[in-house]
């Protein structure tokens, strides 16, 4: 995917990369991985506009991610299912659950 001035898209690979070093991970990136890696606990990050629904928590899960950071937040309901999964999941530097 190219943006307007014809270079391909960073697609939040900036942020990922911040958010990694700011939680002490090693990012690893690419598709059907987690954004980032610490010891056993494995990171999701998302740099969207509008806060993250459900779905995107339970496919993070299913990849086996712990830890969750988004810049805008989550959904009512992805906070529930992250607490019920034992899920950490941070907007920015804050922990929700």
């Amino acid at each position: 995917m190219k943006n307007k001035k014809g270079y391909p898209q960073k697609r939040g690979t900036s942020y990922e990369k911040k958010k990694a070093r700011d939680h002490g991970a090693k990012r690893i990136g690419g598709p059907g991985n987690p954004d980032a890696k610490k010891g056993n606990q494995k990171l999701e990050m998302k740099s969207w506009q509008r806060p993250v629904p459900r779905p995107e928590v339970v496919k993070a899960r299913r990849k086996g991610v712990t830890k969750f950071i988004s810049k805008s937040g989550f959904t009512g309901p992805a906070l529930q299912y992250g607490k019920k999964r034992k899920m950490k999941l941070y907007k920015g530097k804050k922990r929700l659950v």
